[in-house]
């Protein structure tokens, strides 16, 4: 199994590729983060082009089982984001 990528690995392979320092490289990437966090709390979704759509969903309360002893518990309702990759993004994995 391939390893995966590590944030420092990225942060290196950004810089490289924008002729900037690590320190420079992570601070867009945290800007980036944040404004994708800042648009999903105020719309709801934000569309990244070339990737996907990342978007609030609920989830409704459920039964749920625990695997270790089968006991059934309840598992209350939340809000999770949901990522949805792109037809770009899948045809690049062929």
């Amino acid at each position: 199994m391939e390893k995966r990528l590590t944030k420092s690995q990225l942060m290196t392979a950004m810089s490289e590729a924008w002729g900037i320092s690590k320190k420079e490289a992570e601070e867009r990437y945290d800007t980036l983060v944040n404004l994708i966090y800042s648009e999903i709390g105020r719309a709801g979704e934000i569309m990244l082009p070339g990737l996907g759509k990342m978007a609030k969903k609920h989830r409704n309360a459920r039964m749920g089982r625990n695997p270790a002893t089968g006991e059934s518990i309840h598992i209350p309702a939340k809000t999770v984001l949901k990522f949805s990759v792109n037809k770009a993004a899948k045809d690049s994995l062929l």
